[in-house]
Formats: C-alpha cells, sequence, structure tokens
C-alpha cells in the first residue's frame, strides 16, 4: 500500500517545528520514521502534515549535565550505543541501545522517536523508567520536564500536549558499587521485546542495598516490579534470594497483553524469566 497524501516541512529550528505543529492540527513530527512511516504505508496513520525534525543539528547532542546525562531526542540508536561518555556513566543504556532492531535501524532511529512513540515494546521506556529518567519537552509556551513515571499514558500514547516536540531526555548515572543489566526476549521478526527487563542493583557488604526492577512489554506502559524490589532489598547476594524476588515479579503485572505470540500467561512467565538474568548480571557487575 501507499500513504495517504500529506504535505511536508523541514523546520530548521525548534521554534519553526513547534509552531507548525501548532498550526497544522492534523500533524505528527517525523525523526528517524521507523515507526511512523511503515504505520503511514499501511494507512494506520494517516497524517495531512510531517515536520521533520531531522535537520534541527541541536536536538542530537549527548553530554553531561552536572550529575545527569542530556541526551537529544535525536541522537540515534547507533549513537547511544558507541558514546563513552554513556557506556562510562550510564552503561546499562549503551547496553540497551545496542541490542535494538538491526544495524539500519540503530543507525536511522532515534531515542526521542522511540519514547515519544511510546510502543510497549520498545526496549527504551523500560530501561528509562528503571532510570527515573526526566523528559524534556517544547512548545508554544516553554520548555517543561516531565517525569518519566507520568510520561506513559497507554499504549502508544504519551503526556505530551498537541504541538509539544520531546527534545532530550536526562538520567542520573551510576558507578562503582552499582550494576545494572537489560534483558530482554525478543521477537525473532522484529527484535522488539516481547518482554524485557531492567535491574539496577546496589551492593553493599553482601547485601543488596538498592533495587530498581522494571518491566516492559507484558502491559501497556512499563511498570515498576515492586514486590520484587521489596524481596531483594536487604537481602544476600545469592541465587536463591535472586530467584526468590524474581518469581515475585507477577505480583506487579495486571491486564497483560496477548497476541498471537505470547499470551497474557507466557509474558508473565517470560518476565520472571528475564528478572532473574537481568538481577543476576546487575549483582555481578556492581560486585565486579
Amino acid at each position: 500500500m501507499y500513504p495517504a497524501e500529506f504535505d511536508y516541512y523541514r523546520p530548521k529550528s525548534l521554534a519553526e517545528a513547534t509552531a507548525l505543529l501548532r498550526k497544522h492540527k492534523e500533524s505528527r513530527v517525523l525523526a528517524g520514521g521507523h515507526s511512523l512511516l511503515p504505520a503511514m504505508r499501511f494507512r494506520l496513520a494517516t497524517p495531512r502534515v510531517l515536520v521533520d525534525i531531522g535537520g534541527i543539528g541541536a536536538l542530537a547532542g549527548i553530554k553531561a549535565k552536572g550529575k545527569a546525562l542530556e541526551i537529544g531526542a535525536l541522537a540515534t540508536h547507533a549513537a547511544v550505543a558507541s558514546s563513552s561518555l554513556i557506556s562510562r556513566t550510564c552503561p546499562i543504556l549503551a547496553e540497551t541501545a545496542a541490542q535494538i532492531g538491526d544495524l539500519q535501524v540503530r543507525n536511522r532511529g532515534t531515542i526521542g522517536g522511540s519514547v515519544a512513540h511510546a510502543d510497549p515494546a520498545a526496549d527504551y521506556p523500560t530501561v528509562l523508567l528503571a532510570l527515573s529518567a526526566t523528559l524534556i519537552a517544547a512548545g508554544q509556551s516553554g520548555k517543561r520536564e516531565i517525569p518519566i513515571e507520568k510520561f506513559f499514558v497507554d499504549l502508544f500514547t504519551t503526556s505530551l500536549k498537541r504541538g509539544e516536540i520531546l527534545t532530550s531526555v536526562r538520567a542520573r548515572g551510576y558507578g562503582a558499587g552499582t550494576g545494572g543489566a537489560y534483558v530482554k526476549h525478543r521477537h525473532p521478526a522484529s527484535s522488539y521485546a516481547v518482554v524485557g527487563v531492567a535491574a539496577i542493583v546496589e551492593v553493599e557488604g553482601g547485601k543488596c542495598e538498592r533495587v530498581v526492577l522494571t518491566v516492559g512489554g507484558a502491559t501497556a506502559t512499563p511498570v515498576r516490579a515492586a514486590a520484587a524490589e521489596k524481596a531483594l532489598t536487604g537481602a544476600r547476594t545469592d541465587h536463591a534470594a535472586i530467584a526468590a524476588a524474581a518469581a515475585r515479579v507477577g505480583e506487579d503485572i495486571s491486564n497483560p497483553l496477548s497476541d498471537h505470540y505470547a499470551s497474557g500467561d507466557f509474558r508473565i512467565h517470560l518476565a520472571s524469566v528475564m528478572a532473574r538474568r537481568a538481577l543476576a548480571t546487575a549483582v555481578a557487575r556492581a560486585k565486579g
């Protein structure tokens, strides 16, 4: 199939882009295009206007901002995966980017486009939730900061307002004594996450002092596995404790997604398996 007719604009500045979005009600932002263009081809999306922000170079940078990382929305997955700054300060994010799609997808797809699309099978949302990231959006009324916990609303739905553009992602890194890991069961055709789990564990004195565990792909939006986190916090770092914590992941997964590839029950099972692997890897990295 072919997409419906549309008008195309390629603004040179963020102000011009947001003005175009406000002017044209049936408009969509185009970044890397890996999610929007296939949807347009099958007419699942029929925007009258495309606003291509790919020419706004200021949105592609990766830099340190105080103790946090600030990643421009147009940073490609390949750029995130290969960034020495990210690998040094927040390796779980570089590891995640390296698992996305294939080489072509990583060279064109962007972190901002992936996050704003809010696909439950995407990888970044799960990891950014574990990192308690902040998303920066710009619109006609200026910029605003959105906590990651309030950004994802439902399937393919975010708290971005009409005319707003996601401009950057801000996340704190972690240092010695803390380990992170992202593990997913990938769909064999698309490489999207059927279920993905992110774990960040701080180890001190042979015990897990802080545990963050998030699950994506199993539900419409990524979730914190609070019961599993509580079970492992303060516990020893042995395999039995990790397995016991991972077994409780399902307690925080309600209304699991189900499709022809994986039922809701199977997704809950996968979440437990992926959680055990992610926690074990995070603990090993924290200790090593």
